[in-house]
């Protein structure tokens, strides 16, 4: 299949935008190059530049739809976040997407402002980095869960995301052979019934989180506090415990690597307790948020590497990723992780 003119789709977007106002200069590619989703930086004779997000992948309603509640989040959020997420472009008071159809394929994109960046965390983190990091994000998690209530609601939940991948494998729309099928099934069915044992739909707040927090994707003040964020691919409304694992991952002994996987592992280590024990200093987590931490991991594993892997992350990536999952992140889970451990240091 002949690749899409990501460049003249994004002009075409900019030219409805903007009805001709200003011509534009260059379309200049400046993606991660990891996912399928495309970062470009618009510059124009007249105007400063913009940069446009494109993705061709997933549901065209449901991009919409994130993206109109971020939108939401960044122009609610109060001191000292107000100015934290990039935010879209607007037009006549409707968040500005545009989408592109060529037979039967297509494509969106959506226009953000130019966001200013500050310092970045090292790659290894010290233990002054940690316990500033851990007691940030929980004010930032008191923040968002402040404003949730002025969000527009949204439609998908883990519990209906999961419940779609058990029936893309019963229906043989996901490609796997009959071993793997099996564990991701259970798996599937484990999260279902542990998210019901916690009373996940009733019980467990739900509130915006970003999921991705590679370092790669925010920067901080020289005081350690939260700056400005990009990168909007991972987010949605759920349990803040959700957004655990990229940190367990950002403050953990090997710290930052160019070469990734997703073990459990980060999450026990103890560089990962002296995190949390901080955040429960400000936002405190009951027990059965604890309980759900090892959840949201397997709900990363399962939708985020096995159902959306092969479309979000570029081939070489989501090749890898997929085997590790099946070879070790599932039997790690049980191998590996001991909620006790969580509980004792929270003294839970």
């Amino acid at each position: 299949m002949q690749k899409l003119d990501y460049a003249q789709i994004i002009k075409l977007a900019w030219k409805e935008f903007d009805n001709d106002r200003h011509a534009v200069k260059g379309v200049y590619d400046v993606s991660a190059q990891v996912s399928t989703n495309h970062v470009y930086k618009v510059s124009f004779y007249e105007r400063e530049p913009v940069f446009a997000k494109l993705s061709e992948y997933g549901n065209f309603e449901d991009f919409r739809e994130d993206h109109i509640i971020i939108n939401n989040l960044a122009n609610n959020l109060e001191h000292p976040y107000q100015t934290f997420l990039a935010q879209s472009l607007v037009k006549r008071n409707e968040l500005f997407i545009y989408r592109y159809h060529e037979l039967d394929r297509s494509a969106w994109v959506v226009f953000y402002n130019p966001i200013q960046i500050r310092n970045k965390l090292p790659r290894r983190l010290e233990e002054k980095h940690i316990k500033k990091l851990g007691r940030e994000l929980a004010r930032f998690h008191k923040a968002c869960t402040n404003v949730t209530n002025q969000l527009p609601n949204s439609s998908k939940s883990v519990i209906t995301d999961i419940q779609k991948l058990k029936r893309s494998i019963q229906k043989n729309e996901i490609k796997m052979c009959s071993s793997h099928k099996d564990l991701i099934l259970r798996n599937a069915e484990s999260f279902l019934n542990n998210a019901d044992k916690v009373n996940y739909t009733t019980e467990i707040e739900t509130i915006p989180v970003l999921v991705d927090w590679n370092i790669g994707n925010f920067s901080i003040t020289g005081e350690g506090k939260f700056y400005s964020r990009w990168d909007y691919d991972w987010f949605r409304m759920s349990s803040r415990v959700m957004d655990f694992y990229f940190f367990s991952r950002v403050v953990s002994d090997v710290g930052d690597r160019t070469v990734f996987s997703y073990l459990v592992d980060t999450l026990m280590e103890d560089r990962f307790m002296t995190f949390l024990k901080e955040y429960h200093k400000i936002f405190p987590l009951t027990e059965p948020e604890v309980r759900l931490i090892k959840e949201a991991y397997r709900f990363f594993i399962l939708n985020y590497v096995i159902k959306d892997g092969p479309y979000f992350f570029r081939k070489e990536y989501s090749s890898k990723l997929i085997k590790e999952a099946y070879d070790t992140y599932f039997p790690a889970m049980d191998a590996n992780y001991r909620v006790e451990k969580i509980l004792k240091t929270l003294k839970l």
